[in-house]
């Protein structure tokens, strides 16, 4: 595995394998390592994770934090990294990422998978109120605990696993926490997302108190031309974390590993 961390890109990992190579972004709060779970049961695929600026090792980076500035970073990961076959796999804030960099049309993508993702039209909760409210969620290691047991999550993980989420919570600069809660959250993307024009799945957990199923299926799905949904039973919102087997299956199923003379899109379901 490559290991990259230049003073001007966040930090990322990636993986020789199989294409086409499955770029994840994660979520807020998360890292590159939300996905070793999923990474671990995709030996054979060229794979990349990325730690967002500000953020675990991309921490040291300078803001702004804000959407667009995410999805630029994403382009240039991928230009960095000489990726000319790929799929976006975006969780929440990172779906919501995801979809920015695709309203571009880069000529080398091949699909998008949103996995508990920011909606292109933020949910009627996401209100002044909520907005303070959650800016302060992971405040402490205390705080985080609290929104990993208590709202992230539908099932028991393992102790590592916990620690895992309140090391990656806490590991952040100030003005890259808050500009998620306070701002991305509540950004419209419907017109960027209605310029996506490949295939893409949108996987939602069927106990995700976040991003809750109704609100993908009616404020993510509309705005996607070519869009299949799908729900993971007993899972909350770290479905990564909390059901990585059942996403590599799901992954897999839409962007399966290509052979040498695969033409984009071969594979993909539309």
């Amino acid at each position: 595995m490559n290991t990259t961390q230049q003073t001007h890109l966040p930090a990322y990992d990636h993986r020789p394998g199989a294409g086409p190579t499955l770029v994840f972004l994660h979520y807020w709060g998360g890292s590159a390592r939300t996905w070793d779970l999923v990474v671990d049961r995709l030996a054979d695929r060229d794979t990349l994770t990325v730690d967002f600026r500000g953020w675990s090792r991309s921490s040291g980076l300078p803001g702004p934090y804000t959407l667009g500035q995410l999805a630029d970073d994403t382009l240039a990961v991928l230009a960095d990294a000489g990726i000319t076959d790929y799929v976006l796999v975006g969780h929440s804030m990172g779906g919501k990422v995801a979809q920015m960099v695709a309203a571009t049309r880069p000529a080398c993508l091949r699909g998008i998978v949103l996995v508990g993702s920011g909606p292109a039209k933020p949910a009627a909760q996401i209100t002044d109120e909520y907005q303070e409210a959650l800016s302060h969620a992971y405040d402490s290691t205390e705080s985080v605990a609290g929104a990993r047991d208590h709202i992230l999550t539908a099932t028991k993980l393992p102790a590592s696993v916990e620690a895992q989420i309140v090391t990656d919570s806490r590991t952040v600069t100030e003005a890259a926490r808050t500009e998620w809660p306070l701002h991305g959250i509540a950004q419209d993307i419907t017109e960027h997302t209605r310029m996506v024009s490949v295939p893409a799945l949108v996987v939602a957990g069927e106990n995700d108190q976040v991003e809750p199923v109704d609100v993908l299926r009616c404020n993510l799905v509309p705005y996607l031309s070519q869009a299949d949904f799908m729900v993971i039973p007993h899972t909350g919102h770290l479905i990564p974390l909390e059901a990585p087997a059942d996403f590599v299956d799901a992954i897999t199923a839409f962007a399966p590993a290509a052979g040498p003379s695969a033409r984009p899109h071969d594979g993909l379901r539309h």
